[in-house]
This record gives structure tokens, sequence and C-alpha cells, in this order.
């Protein structure tokens, strides 16, 4: 397994999702989004995993800007200028991803 965990350092969800992965022993890569944000590619292949809705943040005030917005490139864009807007922590492992504290799936993962 090759575990990216993209978050921000105070949420909550990521450091259990870091957590879940250390009690299990499964080392994982932690990508801070405000210190270094998120590649167009990598965000691509988490939508293409998880869609363009899981990854938004509801709850952040700009969010219902993004439905304002025609276009899902358009919508990336958004995402990409602002790493707020996407809802953490997202996990990748190869082309799967999840969205959000998920041990579920990442139990599934092999």
């Amino acid at each position: 397994m090759n575990i990216q965990i993209f978050g921000i350092s105070k949420c909550f969800d990521t450091k259990k999702a870091q957590r879940w992965f250390k009690e299990r022993r499964i080392p994982f890569q932690y990508i801070d989004l405000k210190k270094y944000g998120i590649s167009r590619g990598e965000l691509s292949s988490v939508v293409k995993a998880a869609g363009l809705e899981a990854v938004i943040n509801a709850s952040h005030p700009d969010a219902v800007l993004l439905d304002y917005l025609a276009y899902d490139q358009d919508k990336l864009e958004k995402l990409l200028e602002n790493s707020a807007l996407l809802r953490t922590p997202i996990v990748r492992n190869g082309r799967q991803a999840a969205v959000g504290y998920a041990p579920d799936i990442w139990a599934g993962w092999k």
C-alpha cells in the first residue's frame, strides 16, 4: 500500500486518520494542504475515485459560491486556488481514494 493523507494539521478527522493508520502499522505520507496544497493531477484522481461533491467542504462559507459555477473544471480551479474548500482528510491509495474519516473503506484496501 502507498497511502497518502492530505489534510490540515488542526483538523480533528485528519488526526484520527493518521492515528488509524499508525495503530495498524501502515506507513503513510502526510501532506499538509495549507503548506503544500494538492496538485491538479492528484485532485483529478481523487475526484475520479470519490466524486466532485465528496471533496467539497460544505461547511466552508465560500462553498456556496461553487454552486454558481457551471462547469466542473471551473470548480476544480477554485478548489486548487483555495485548499480550505477541500473536505479533509483526503486519503489516497494509488488510484483509490476516500474523503473524510472512512475506516470502513480503508480497511478494504490491499
